[in-house]
């Protein structure tokens, strides 16, 4: 008798639930390989898993074993299999026997060839982007439907994906406004040479900061900077005479 996917459920989301705390170093490819691996362990009957995130039509692929490389690049090429299918329509594709199912023929010899006998696809629709979950197992009649552990993956793989992009958004965030502060220093530090030059004011300086950078077609912040290093270099050769 097939045992229910759902026992898995609880020791398998303690181990996605770990894939959510991101850290520094923590990488797309890292989570989703983390993915493959715990419905590799989680899933009763499951020998080998695949993770696919496709945004804006390209994918990122991991595996928990490599073979599953080989056969997931055969169903892109053949452009048909339960992973597209499930891309395609959103819904659970479920192979019971490679060897009995007349969907995919040619994608069926690849799997064999590679020692697969069923498949269980699942497409996780997360805000930025797809994922699909494929679970593949040794023997046939191994997945007994994907209802609960769709959901479980879903919530999990979510979450994750989430703060992922969370992160990147803060560190992005982060050196954006570290960028801006640097170039208002520098900006800060021409208007003084200017001033210091001209006798000009503050506002004035910075008018003609900007007037040329429009003139010379550059940014205000990468003026000011060659303002600055060759006002540097000046004073460091008139120090050396």
């Amino acid at each position: 008798m097939t045992r229910p996917v759902m026992e898995t459920t609880p020791s398998l989301a303690r181990d996605l639930a770990a894939l959510g705390r991101v850290t520094e170093g923590v990488s797309y490819e890292s989570v989703l390989r983390g993915v493959t691996e715990a419905v590799a362990r989680g899933v009763p009957g499951c020998a080998a898993g695949t993770a696919e995130l496709w945004q804006e039509g390209s994918a990122l692929l991991a595996a928990s074993h490599s073979e599953l490389i080989a056969l997931t690049d055969r169903e892109r090429d053949l452009r048909e299999g339960p992973s597209r299918e499930a891309l395609a329509t959103g819904r659970p594709v479920l192979i019971a026997d490679v060897m009995r199912d007349p969907r995919w023929p040619c994608y069926a010899a690849t799997a064999v060839r590679h020692g697969v006998r069923s498949v269980l696809a699942l497409p996780i629709e997360v805000d930025r982007a797809v994922v699909v979950i494929g679970l593949y197992a040794v023997r046939p009649g191994a997945f007994a439907g994907g209802g609960p552990l769709m959901t479980m993956l879903a919530d999990q793989v979510t979450v994750v994906l989430s703060n992922i992009w969370e992160y990147d958004d803060v560190v992005t965030g982060a050196a954006q406004m570290q960028e801006a502060l640097a170039g208002r220093s520098i900006i800060d530090q021409a208007k003084g040479i200017i001033m210091s030059a001209s006798g000009c004011s503050a506002e004035a300086a910075f008018d003609e900061l900007r007037r040329v950078s429009q003139h010379r077609q550059v940014k205000v912040a990468d003026l000011a900077r060659l303002l600055v290093t060759e006002h540097q270099n000046k004073h460091r050769g008139g120090r050396a005479e």
